[in-house]
């Protein structure tokens, strides 16, 4: 258990870092944010910032040397990164759950490997598999690359077997695996937290809304479809914390269809959709990741009252801020980002036990 005063390092430098970095202040500890770019969201509300590349052993040696605990961000950082400091000092998740987080095909494997239901898939590593792929697939179907891509990026749509080629230009010809489309209802997320001590605690599953590829919104309660399926969704998650003896926030994203949850992908940190939990729950996905990579009792993951709404605020919505400043249920975050441009997150607005207006 980390005392008061402890360091705890973070790998990244955005948002979701800055919502960790306040949090851990709130329990009295100081964060020192280590990443590669110049410009760190997190690191305006942290004690220390190092930046540095992520293979720049004796810069990472440095930062270990400071910290009593770490965690990322985001699931990019490099395994190797993540490795070498696990050498240093202790790293909370560890490696286990970045990797598989990190190969696309890896992770359906696994998931499917514990039971869990992915879409159909099959591995595309060149372009005659991506043929033999679409054989055994059929169209439609979504090209994804194997590693990278995000909020939409790295994948293409194939709608019929004579969209291969542009999809595979589409994507840059990189490794890829080939899903199936799914028939769904809604898209929602189980969103858990593990303890040093195996304890797990989730919060309710809020239903997402995806607009080009991005989260708009995510909202609870959900329809009767997703809270029927959230018990299934929550074991399946439970088996990959446990799998991975996961420490932190852990998320899975699913598919509510007729004929149960089907699991998209997982997300090995504090996730985009639990971020009405800072002022929707009594205790946010934030504090409890820190309570859990600090070794500390985990926060009660109960609602407060409903109805909840999270927006992202998304490029120009920016300049929204002030007329949601005006409404009374509405709690604004603005991630303090310099370049406003189109799909970039930069803040986010919540309403509890109402509805934005």
């Amino acid at each position: 258990m980390l005392s008061p005063g402890s360091t705890i390092g973070i790998l990244g430098g955005g948002q979701l870092g800055r919502m960790l970095g306040l949090a851990a202040a709130q329990l009295g500890y100081k964060v020192h944010v280590y990443a590669p770019e110049a410009e760190s969201v997190a690191a305006e509300v942290t004690a220390h910032h190092t930046q540095a590349a992520w293979d720049d052993e004796p810069r990472l040696a440095g930062f270990a040397a400071t910290c009593d605990v770490v965690t990322y961000e985001f699931e990019n950082v490099p395994v190797d990164t993540v490795r070498f400091l696990s050498g240093h000092v202790a790293v909370r998740p560890g490696v286990a759950g970045l990797k598989i987080a990190q190969d696309r095909l890896e992770e359906k494997t696994f998931v499917a490997g514990l039971g869990g239901r992915p879409a159909p898939f099959a591995a595309v590593p060149d372009r005659a598999a991506l043929d033999a792929a679409l054989a055994a697939i059929g169209t439609p179907a979504i090209l994804k690359t194997v590693r990278m891509g995000y909020d939409g990026k790295g994948q293409a749509r194939i709608m019929t077997p004579a969209d291969a080629d542009a999809a595979w230009d589409g994507i840059d010809r990189h490794v890829a695996v080939l899903e199936g489309f799914v028939t769904f209802a809604h898209e929602f997320s189980v969103i858990l937290v593990r303890g040093i001590d195996g304890e797990i605690r989730f919060w309710d599953s809020p239903v997402n809304v995806h607009k080009d590829g991005i989260l708009a919104t995510s909202s609870l309660p959900p329809p009767q479809i997703v809270a029927n399926q959230q018990a299934e969704a929550r074991e399946l998650m439970a088996r990959i914390a446990a799998e991975l003896d996961y420490v932190g926030v852990l998320t899975g994203e699913f598919f509510a269809t007729e004929g149960g949850p089907v699991f998209n992908e997982m997300a090995p940190r504090v996730h985009n959709s639990g971020h009405w939990t800072i002022e929707g729950a009594v205790t946010s996905q934030f504090e409890n990741h820190v309570r859990a990579v600090a070794g500390l009792p985990l926060g009660s993951t109960a609602c407060g009252p409903l109805p909840v709404t999270m927006r992202n605020l998304i490029g120009a919505d920016i300049a929204e801020i002030p007329a949601l400043l005006a409404d009374e249920n509405c709690h604004v975050h603005h991630y303090s980002k310099t370049e406003v441009r189109e799909g970039r997150k930069l803040g986010h607005a919540t309403w509890v036990g109402a509805s934005p207006v």
